[in-house]
């Protein structure tokens, strides 16, 4: 016989199912009042500004990145604050300069890398209630505390460092065979010492981790960071894009990341949740161009290790089709420091409560009418080295006197050619009219060079007084 239930009982039970409903709508609705966006974030190693076609013409075919292209917008002038691994991927993942957080260059295995104390893009999203898969190369630091299982990250798979730091280095390899590779699963070892045949399988690897994951998430917000070890050298493909570009393996590597990126849309379609999520196609910096053959391309100014815009001007694609149009082109500047604030205010993710370097640049991004850059300047460095700052719209460039590296003779086959030290004085770039950094002329706009020098020396009393 069924027990008779008191009103009181029935409308405390009907108040706490409200509170149910509500908290589980908190955790899916951004301060905007709208469903949390799913977040994908493809990031590429050494990636040539002009590798693909919504950039520029190739030699080979790339139609998924061209779909991304046409379904979202392509930023012709955005930059990263240092062209070197594990900086930029530092820099992204935490809005802040590697001068702020302390990692420069690239890190080598068993480093410590990034400090803890740094939220990471993972971390902030998590608190809102995302889940989080990080499937490739981290290089942010190769200490239990550092690795993606403790940064953020709920589920992770792939290197913690470049994939050349091995025993198969072609400069140095007795010095890079001390440190075995290892594949992580997790936060455990899954391939003990990684292999030439292992290194043909990474883009697959990666592309089917992230496939999974968007299945078994999709009914939940979800951040998807997939920084391929791609194109980086020494350059891997599997069997199947082998040959297939036929104007050599640089083509072949593209080719399959170019599948990788139309496998991950094509999951997202299957699951119905495209159009509420934001692509971020992009790469950490330029071509490395001393592997010539085996290195990307760009039309600007030297490479990777530079602070001219051949190193530190990526390409980028945002697809957003809920709120970005579709097959448009922005040339609006900003800093890859920007996007953690800017998904931070799309997903109502608190930031942390130190400062950081990058500002919300939602209004730049999808160019509302009148919209200007919240950034007065932005800075550049190498290594350790301050090398100048940009206006913050990405207008003018001023480089203080440093020295770089440049490789007028360039290698072959996954073999590095030779380097040179150049020199450049203070310059100033009209950015507008001459992006390869060709004029000096700082004679002919004292008022702007002025403004830059102040903002450059107020930089480096900053960050780099020690």
């Amino acid at each position: 016989m069924m027990k008779s239930v008191s009103s009181a009982t029935l409308i405390l039970a009907f108040f706490l199912y409200l509170m149910g409903c509500s908290s589980s709508s908190d955790q899916a609705i951004s301060d905007t009042g709208t469903p949390r966006p799913n977040i994908v974030l493809i990031f590429l190693d050494d990636a040539g500004y002009a590798d693909f076609k919504p950039f520029s013409e190739t030699r080979y075919p790339t139609p998924n990145v061209q779909k991304l292209a046409a379904e979202g917008r392509t930023f012709m002038n955005f930059y990263v604050p240092q062209a070197i691994c594990s900086a930029s991927r530092a820099a992204l993942m935490t809005g802040t300069y590697p001068e702020r957080n302390g990692l420069f260059g690239a890190h080598a295995p068993g480093q410590r890398g990034l400090d803890p104390e740094f939220v990471t893009m993972g971390e902030m999203l998590q608190k809102v209630g995302y889940t989080t898969g990080f499937f490739g190369k981290w290089h942010m630091g190769d200490h239990p505390e550092t690795r993606p299982p403790e940064r953020g990250f709920d589920e992770s798979a792939g290197i913690m460092y470049s994939n050349d730091m091995w025993a198969g280095h072609p400069e140095n390899p007795e010095y890079w065979g001390q440190f075995p590779m290892h594949y992580w699963k997790n936060a455990e070892v899954l391939i003990d010492s990684v292999t030439a045949e292992h290194q043909k399988q990474f883009t697959t690897w990666f592309t089917e981790e992230s496939v999974d994951f968007i299945n078994r998430n999709s009914g939940e917000p979800f951040f998807l960071y997939v920084p391929h070890p791609q194109p980086h050298v020494p350059l891997f493909v599997s069997d199947k894009f082998e040959g297939k570009s036929g104007v050599g393996l640089y083509g072949d590597v593209m080719m399959e990341i170019d599948w990788s990126v139309g496998e991950i849309i094509n999951a997202l379609e299957e699951n119905d949740v495209r159009d509420n999520t934001i692509i971020l196609f992009t790469s950490d910096n330029g071509p490395w161009l001393s592997y010539a053959n085996h290195s990307g391309q760009t039309p600007y100014r030297e490479g990777k290790g530079t602070s001219f815009d051949g190193g530190i001007r990526s390409p980028l694609i945002i697809s957003y089709p809920d709120k970005l149009e579709k097959n448009s082109v922005s040339h609006n500047a900003f800093y890859s420091i920007d996007i953690m604030p800017t998904l931070a205010m799309l997903t109502g993710a608190a930031l942390p409560e130190y400062e950081i370097d990058g500002k919300d640049v939602w209004d730049v991004m999808i160019g509302e009418s009148g919209a200007k850059s919240p950034q007065k300047y932005y800075s550049f460095t190498n290594g350790t080295e301050f090398q100048g700052v940009m206006s913050g719209d990405g207008k003018w460039k001023l480089h203080v006197p440093h020295s770089y590296r440049t490789s007028p003779v360039g290698g072959r086959d996954g073999i590095p050619g030779i380097y040179q030290q150049d020199e450049i004085e203070l310059s100033l770039f009209d950015m507008i009219h001459d992006p390869y950094e060709k004029v000096n002329v700082i004679a002919d706009y004292p008022e702007i060079a002025n403004e830059l020098i102040r903002f450059a020396e107020e930089h480096k009393a900053k960050f780099f007084e020690w």
